[in-house]
């Protein structure tokens, strides 16, 4: 009678799709799992399971709640991370502690607050054309400049809006541009572009919140003036 052994796979031998580095580079931290994450932390194994088993292993004996707060004591002793792999979860833990304690996400609920914070776009002299991507309590996510030049559908594809806002799963989008004329009307332009936006993102389930026009003394919204 022959006595089967299991025989670990290396990280090495498993596909790249799912290497836990590769995959990052090529998806983004946000598509890989819990345990693929610490994973790359942990760097490698023991003997007996790869960092991807050692990661599973670990997150199933801690919760979420548990890792963040375990001491160096808690972990030098756990079967597969010893004294090294311990202070990496405690000191990456701590640092994001740190540099969290004071974030607070920047909400956008008024035309005005979006004025307040372009007030480095009221002066130029060219038109930039700047999206908010939010989440669904209308924190900002990400903040990014599509166009700078004068304002026309050729400057601002869909394509070029609404990829960032897939990317970063936002739930919504406030899209904002200056007048360098001190006018804040809409031009044509204006008004066909962000008819445009607005049926494309009604297809993709992301809904444009606002565009806001601003100038160096005021601004416009369209939601205001019931032109979106």
């Amino acid at each position: 009678m022959t006595i089967q052994t299991k025989v670990k796979k290396t990280i090495k031998e498993l596909p790249k799709v799912e290497r836990p580095r590769e995959k990052l580079m090529q998806y983004g931290p946000e598509k890989l799992s819990n345990s693929e994450l610490l994973a790359i932390l942990l760097r490698s194994g023991t003997k007996e399971e790869n960092v991807v088993e050692l990661s599973n292993k670990i997150l199933k004996r801690f919760s979420a709640n548990e890792l963040p707060n375990l001491t160096f004591a808690d972990l030098k002793n756990y079967p597969g991370l010893g004294p090294a792999k311990a202070c990496e979860i405690v000191a990456c833990f701590e640092l994001g502690k740190r540099l969290l304690k004071d974030k607070k996400a920047e909400i956008y609920l008024k035309p005005k607050e979006v004025w307040e914070e372009l007030k480095d776009l009221r002066d130029h002299k060219k038109e930039h054309f700047v999206i908010f991507y939010l989440d669904s309590r209308n924190q900002e996510i990400k903040r990014e400049i599509i166009s700078v030049g004068s304002l026309n559908a050729n400057l601002v594809h869909p394509r070029e809006v609404f990829e960032p806002a897939v990317r970063n799963l936002a739930a919504q989008i406030i899209l904002a541009h200056n007048h360098p004329s001190g006018d804040p009307e809409p031009s044509e332009d204006d008004l066909e572009i962000t008819k445009r936006l607005t049926e494309v993102g009604k297809i993709l389930g992301i809904e444009i919140v606002d565009h806001i026009i601003v100038v160096k003394n005021g601004f416009l919204s369209f939601k205001e003036k019931n032109l979106i």
